[in-house]
């Protein structure tokens, strides 16, 4: 495994857009105001393909106990089949997915997508966290709980 300078957890970015459900698990994820939150999607990823200022969707910061659904999200595209068909959601806002018993469920906002400085074909994506749910009692699933050693 490469170097991780800091605790790196499951977070999943879902939506509905056009008819069809767009989700991934990201490990790049970070708070960096009260109410925004930054994520770095690679240029590969259809669920980061497809967004725009002004879409929202669903940010679920993954719970322990929740690795498979980190790991059906993860592993392949949104274009192939439907990553949601074996996996609980709910739709709020008519677009954004939620993963229920998460430690952390937001309803947020795209404000700003960037070229990422070290790819430009990478997504720096701002989110305005609109709003959100926390479960006081579940713990993070870190992104160490989940990838091979």
């Amino acid at each position: 495994m490469g170097f991780h300078a800091f605790q790196m957890g499951n977070n999943v970015l879902a939506y509905v857009k056009n008819g069809r459900k767009y989700g991934m698990t990201c490990a790049w994820a970070t708070m960096v105001d009260s109410n925004m939150v930054l994520m770095l999607i690679g240029g590969q990823s259809d669920t980061g393909n497809n967004l725009e200022v002004g879409d929202v969707a669903g940010i679920s910061s993954l719970a322990k106990g929740q690795k498979d659904i980190s790991l059906a999200l993860g592993s392949h595209h949104s274009s192939k089949d439907d990553k949601f068909a074996t996996i609980d959601v709910s739709i709020v806002e008519d677009t954004a997915i939620l993963i229920p018993e998460a430690k952390v469920q937001m309803v947020a906002k795209v404000v700003k997508i960037e070229s990422s400085p070290a790819d430009a074909n990478d997504h720096l994506i701002f989110f305005e966290v609109l709003k959100h749910a926390v479960d006081k009692e579940a713990k993070f699933l870190d992104l160490s709980e989940v990838l091979p050693e």
